[in-house]
């Protein structure tokens, strides 16, 4: 009896705490990120809190952050608070508010808005810009004797200091199948994927064919880049560190990887020039509302707490992304440590070019890749 009734008091205090009404406000906010990004965003997270007297529900996706994205909108029950990139963009387009009034050109780089932008709409206020550089070994020029690249270097100039570390048993420049890494020698000879108005596929013009070509090239004319059987199944990071490419074509995002890793003096410079100057796709990742949100003001001055001036900093100090907003980026929170030239990622924005994407771009973008595959894998 006596276990009866403590089951019973168990039974009814549980039953009384699912049914307890909580009147705290509540948001849902969806992010991917690493473990090292998480650690950042909790504590901002855990502030805004506090400060507002909310709740923040955090939705961390890291793996198929789109496809489960995708089954909480398909449910009826999206993130009123939702991290999202460029390239998705579109895809969700007629489901996010229009936050073109809290996105201050003053603040943010242009280029961060325009590509946070569709239908002429500002969907999400950016938080980083994300273009490529090529990382280069200053240890294996200094070895060798090569002159290292400078910003008005060309496609022929990358082609002949490969071809004098190839001499040496070392891989000039990296080779990725991706098109987020093919799209530089394109862009850079007037080519691309996609036209500039969204209409046409432009992969088979002759400017996207000469960059495609020479990329090609690089790889199974010159062998001056890493076929597939010879990284086996180490990635152009791995055989960066292992000094065995002397250039690796890359983002902000491995900057923290090298300061903590490399043990050689490296350093950053621009993409080469082609016929059209040096031009890499930029992308931008950044936070949209959603339009079915119930706490609107609440999700919308979330988002403005996390593109504050404070929250960037400190998403900044990881080495990890290059902040949208300006006056982090020209800090030394930024400018500061390793790569010297840490610059050259604000200098590339000014030259870089967002990436025109439609609504069915990733499904183009697969099938080129598919498409492109005997030409690389030769």
């Amino acid at each position: 009896m006596k276990k009866l009734l403590v089951c019973l008091i168990f039974a009814l205090t549980f039953c009384t705490a699912c049914y307890r009404h909580d009147d705290t406000p509540t948001i849902k906010f969806a992010s991917w990120g690493s473990q090292s990004e998480v650690a950042i965003l909790k504590p901002l997270i855990e502030d805004f809190e506090q400060k507002n007297g909310v709740k923040v529900e955090f939705m961390h996706i890291p793996q198929n952050y789109f496809q489960k994205l995708h089954l909480l909108f398909a449910s009826n029950m999206p993130p009123d608070v939702i991290f999202i990139n460029n390239l998705y963009l579109p895809v969700y387009a007629d489901f996010l508010e229009d936050l073109t009034p809290y996105a201050d050109k003053e603040v943010f780089y242009k280029k961060s808005l325009d590509a946070m932008t569709y239908a002429n709409n500002v969907l999400a206020v950016p938080r980083d810009v994300s273009n490529l550089v090529v990382y280069y070994n200053k240890d294996l020029f200094d070895k060798y004797g090569i002159a290292y690249p400078n910003k008005n270097w060309t496609f022929q100039d990358l082609l002949e200091k490969s071809l004098e570390f190839k001499k040496h048993n070392v891989f000039g420049i990296s080779f990725e199948t991706s098109n987020l890494f093919y799209l530089p020698y394109l862009m850079s000879e007037g080519g691309g994927i996609l036209s500039d108005d969204l209409k046409t596929i432009i992969i088979d013009e002759p400017q996207s064919q000469k960059g495609l070509q020479f990329y090609a090239d690089l790889r199974n004319k010159y062998n001056v880049a890493p076929k597939k059987s010879q990284s086996a199944s180490a990635t152009m990071a791995q055989m960066f560190l292992q000094k065995q490419i002397a250039m690796h074509l890359s983002g902000r995002w491995l900057v923290p990887k090298y300061r903590e890793v490399a043990d050689f003096n490296w350093d950053i410079i621009n993409f080469p020039n082609g016929e059209k100057g040096s031009v890499v796709p930029m992308d931008a990742s950044g936070w949209a509302v959603c339009k079915q949100s119930k706490q609107k003001d609440l999700a919308l001055k979330f988002v403005q707490y996390l593109s504050s001036k404070e929250s960037i900093e400190k998403l900044t100090q990881s080495g990890l992304i290059t902040p949208a907003r300006i006056d982090v980026a020209n800090s030394e929170i930024f400018l500061k440590g390793k790569p010297q030239s840490s610059h050259v990622f604000l200098d590339v924005i000014e030259t870089s070019k967002p990436t025109p994407v439609s609504i069915d771009y990733r499904e183009i973008s697969d099938k080129i890749d598919i498409k492109l595959e005997p030409l690389f894998e030769k």
